[in-house]
């Protein structure tokens, strides 16, 4: 359990959400989520402002992350507070400049392990080379 913070002027545009100082409505960033295809099932989702809250029971620790990460690299949104059961996650903020390997390096060690953090991220990330400044990856742990 723990509150997350975004870029809140950065991340995905949404079809029909407000505007990039609001986050988008509940049933919008729903609908992300299952057009990712991430399973919400057992999860709320709720929005306060700029800041989006999700609780419940995740069916796992992985399906969490992603779906913390779903909601928070949203253009408008800029903290996701999460009170979901299970352990905290280990997420990194991309900086300018910043490649997966990079990150690899940083947080796992070894850079060669860059496709582990890709795959960690699918289906948020479609390449290994589409990252921006202010999004937010998950890092797996062992």
């Amino acid at each position: 359990m723990g509150l997350w913070s975004f870029v809140k002027g950065s991340g995905k545009k949404l079809f029909g959400a407000a505007e990039a100082a609001e986050a988008p409505a509940e049933d919008t960033l729903k609908k992300e989520v299952e057009a990712l295809g991430l399973d919400a099932s057992g999860l709320d989702i709720t929005v306060d402002g700029d800041k989006v809250k999700v609780t419940g029971d995740a069916v796992s620790q992985e399906m969490k992350e992603k779906i913390i990460l779903a909601v928070g690299n949203v253009e408008g949104v800029a903290e996701v507070e999460d009170e979901v059961a299970g352990g905290d996650p280990v997420f990194h903020t991309v900086e300018k400049g910043d490649t997966l390997w990079a990150i690899a390096a940083k947080t796992l060690g070894n850079g060669a392990r860059y496709e582990e953090i890709f795959e960690a991220n699918k289906p948020m990330l479609s390449h290994p080379d589409k990252i921006y400044p202010g999004q937010v990856l998950r890092i797996p742990q062992a």
